[in-house]
């Protein structure tokens, strides 16, 4: 076998191996259209009450089917201040698109003022069943009007998690501007969170339990924005309301 013969293999090995790596795009909204597309998300309404009150965090806001619009291919989460209470809209695909690994992806511009809270997450799909943080938490997206210029990626499990969670705190100078994107990498042995395509920081634990690795099962993804909050904190600029947090896509590759 000649010189010749003997990189054009490699070659095609690489070609091969390149091929194979690529991701497969395997679910996507853009929001087409003018509605919600309620195949693929729910609604989830109210102030958490009775069984989470504040919805865990002592937030503020009620949720609506009200506070949304979908047009020109973007979900406009609205934030508002009507007669005293704060209203914005939270969605997820709770039962009916959940996933187990894949990289998840969204673009998205958020909304600017104080104590507003805009995220994009997941939650186990056996919540219901073990409730949390067993069921574990990727928070691929946090924002908190309150911190300027910085964006928070963090991972709940029973071992770590609430304010001694697993987290990374990034600063990003013009992250308020305009869309960026945001993505987490999951797979069996590790995940990796990413803005606009740079890595922020990543988990593999090298001991995997139930403990400290609830990510070998279905999870089902979240859009919202809430006002005030264990996070978003209660010093809140209402003089900057109504806020949007504006949604391009979301979409989920396999890997």
């Amino acid at each position: 076998m000649n010189r010749f013969t003997i990189i054009k293999i490699l070659a095609l090995f690489i070609a091969f191996s390149s091929c194979k790596s690529k991701s497969t795009l395997i679910w996507e909204d853009n929001f087409d259209g003018t509605s919600l597309n309620e195949k693929d998300w729910n609604y989830e309404l109210g102030n958490g009450c009775p069984k989470l009150c504040g919805w865990g965090n002592n937030e503020k806001q009620i949720y609506t089917k009200t506070n949304h619009t979908v047009k020109d291919g973007f979900l406009h989460i609205n934030i508002k201040k009507e007669d005293n209470t704060y209203t914005s809209t939270r969605i997820s695909t709770k039962g009916k698109k959940e996933f187990k690994y894949g990289r998840i992806e969204a673009r998205a511009k958020l909304p600017l003022a104080k104590g507003l809270w805009p995220a994009f997450w997941m939650l186990g799909s056996n919540i219901d069943t073990v409730g949390w943080p067993k069921s574990g938490e990727i928070d691929i997206l946090e924002y908190i009007g309150r911190k300027p210029n910085t964006v928070f990626t963090t991972l709940h499990f029973q071992e770590q998690y609430g304010d001694k969670a697993y987290t990374k705190t990034t600063e990003i100078q013009g992250i308020e501007e305009g869309f960026h994107d945001y993505s987490v990498n999951w797979t069996p042995d590790k995940i990796e969170f990413f803005v606009d395509g740079k890595k922020l920081f990543s988990y593999n634990p090298k001991v995997k339990t139930i403990d400290n690795w609830p990510f070998d099962q279905p999870f089902y993804i979240i859009l919202n924005t809430a006002v005030g909050g264990n996070l978003g904190g209660n010093d809140i600029d209402d003089s900057l309301f109504p806020q949007k947090f504006i949604v391009d896509y979301v979409r989920v590759y396999s890997n």
